[in-house]
């Protein structure tokens, strides 16, 4: 009700004159001077590929277990759910400690050279990135051997080297823009961050919080299907916990109809549920495009049947690439109540893995003592905080997507009946978001 409510006040209240993108305030003032800041940089450079190496070798040689080894905490819990955080509400600084680029950029100064062999194809655009996307998701989501730290570590090398023959033939930047994944994630994220660190003629300064998901442009077709698929694999993380979906694999594995192609499976790959697990986490960005893509259909529709059209407009594809971006702070809040619970109580294993890093039972820092506190945050509050971020984010959404309408379709009344479908989805998605959430606290 709140969503669909803030609609109306919204359309009605809202004047495309309030150029949110000018008020900003710039921090050039406050920057360090160029030696500091360069200094710096190679600090957090150093410190950065410092624990790379650490969770590789801790990975390797160290514990078995994933909770007395410093690689699957550090990897799954601070950097993959912290970073996020950090890159969304404060600034993205995913640029100064990427360690891929950090040893590159090493290499590079050291032999003197800078490596290109190739330009890199418009065709592949973010493709790689969603790729590599649906790789990490499935390792995390789905592969039971993903939090295992000898697994993991070769999965970060093998990753390694990847990263270092695509900057080898594309270029660094052209790699790390388009087909670096967490570079690009952390981009998306970042959009919303109130710090941001502009270019050359801004330079860094303080925004409001989602102007930066304020498209200029249309996304292109790959980026479009990227911030789908971040949306939807993290939603589909909270759907395998709800008891519809281990209904949907009992009526799977139970119908006998599928019983030759399950036996084949099986044969094939010897776990029917990694398979059943593995098909759902494709479905789920595959379904979530098509009724995205319906809803832009619908919302072209409606428009076409008023006065003035744009023809720009009248492709639903088109209209589904300028408004994805109004999509991300769903994608933000989802993460955020998802994964708060588990930052804040897992994230502790961090702490006395700081003083024996590989499990074997030392106390550098006389932290390994530490117990952790599962009571820090409780189910209760974990479910008003829930309802807050994704009405919010749902609301933030609202305003993104009716500020991107009002520039495409121009200021008049028939923008409400427009905007309503993308509207009733959000709605519904709320609702969906909630209900997802709620499932364990149910279940306990």
């Amino acid at each position: 009700a709140v969503v669909f409510l803030s609609f109306f006040i919204i359309a009605y209240a809202f004047r495309l004159n309030t150029q949110l993108q000018s008020h900003i305030f710039s921090l050039n003032r406050f920057l360090p001077r160029r030696s500091i800041r360069s200094a710096l940089r190679v600090i957090i450079s150093s410190v950065s590929v410092s624990l790379f190496i650490l969770i590789i070798v801790a990975g390797l040689f160290g514990n078995q277990s994933p909770i007395q080894n410093l690689a699957p905490v550090t990897v799954w819990v601070i950097w993959w759910v912290g970073f996020v955080y950090l890159a969304t509400f404060v600034i993205n600084v995913w640029p100064l400690f990427n360690p891929w680029d950090a040893i590159f950029q090493a290499f590079e100064r050291v032999t003197r050279k800078k490596f290109k062999s190739f330009t890199y194809p418009k065709t592949l655009d973010y493709w790689p990135a969603l790729v590599l996307f649906l790789i990490f998701a499935w390792s995390e989501l789905v592969w039971p051997k993903g939090e295992h730290p000898r697994t993991l570590a070769l999965m970060i090398l093998g990753y390694s080297m990847f990263c270092f023959t695509g900057m080898a033939v594309y270029g660094r930047q052209s790699w790390l823009k388009k087909a670096e994944v967490f570079s690009v994630t952390f981009s998306v994220f970042g959009r919303f961050a109130p710090l941001y660190t502009g270019n050359e003629s801004i330079g860094p300064h303080l925004r409001y919080y989602g102007i930066g998901l304020l498209p200029q442009r249309p996304a292109s077709l790959s980026l479009t299907i990227f911030i789908l698929t971040l949306l939807a694999t993290v939603s589909f993380d909270g759907f395998m916990e709800t008891p519809i979906w281990s209904t949907l694999k009992g009526i799977v594995l139970s119908t006998a109809s599928l019983a030759p192609t399950l036996l084949f499976m099986k044969a094939t790959f010897g776990d029917l549920e990694l398979v059943i697990e593995t098909t759902g986490l494709i479905a789920a960005p595959l379904v979530f495009t098509l009724i995205y893509l319906g809803i832009c259909w619908t919302m072209s529709k409606l428009y076409k049947s008023s006065k003035n059209v744009n023809p720009e407009m009248r492709s639903p594809l088109l209209l589904a690439r300028w408004l994805v971006f109004s999509l991300v702070p769903i994608a933000i809040a989802y993460h955020l109540a998802h994964y708060l619970s588990y930052l804040l109580i897992a994230g502790q294993l961090f702490i006395p893995l700081i003083s024996d890093p590989l499990g074997l039972g030392w106390n550098l820092f006389n932290t390994a003592d530490w117990q952790i506190n599962i009571g820090v945050i409780n189910a209760k509050t974990i479910w008003h905080i829930s309802i807050f971020v994704i009405v919010v984010g749902h609301i933030i959404s609202i305003y993104l997507s009716h500020h991107t309408c009002i520039r495409l379709f121009g200021h008049q009344r028939r923008i409400v009946i427009v905007h309503a479908p993308m509207v009733a989805l959000m709605v519904m998605y709320t609702s969906l978001s909630l209900w997802i959430l709620a499932q364990p606290i149910v279940d306990n």
